[in-house]
């Protein structure tokens, strides 16, 4: 199984823009499926962007027009552009995949914390 790992997350002004990447053990071909999700304390997880091993991309609502779902297979990686960020964005960030969706291999999250 592939192991993910995420990274890029920090601390970041309302309005300013972060780069998250999630990077394989292994080959992400097998990897039909790729999303990023995030989840606050005491809340469910949700399902930020998800993107097809063809590329087609599905956003939530919250984060259309503000943030970009990328992948690279001869990289292993998978990334999110994450522009005019809001303090409602503050959250821990995972990435999975898998050849359904969710997938079974997840990441063990990366922090995101929107604050002036």
């Amino acid at each position: 199984q592939v192991q993910l790992v995420e990274s890029g997350g920090g601390l970041v002004q309302p309005g300013g823009s972060l780069r998250l990447s999630c990077t394989a053990s292994g080959s992400i071909l097998n990897l039909y499926f790729m999303s990023w999700h995030r989840q606050v304390a005491g809340k469910q997880r949700e399902v930020v962007a998800t993107i097809t091993k063809g590329g087609l991309t599905n956003y939530a609502d919250s984060v259309k027009g503000r943030f970009t779902i990328s992948r690279d297979n001869v990289k292993n990686s998978m990334y999110l552009q994450m522009n005019n960020l809001k303090p409602e964005d503050t959250a821990v960030y995972y990435c999975s995949g898998g050849v359904d969706w969710p997938g079974n291999s997840w990441g063990q999250g990366t922090q995101v914390t929107v604050s002036s």
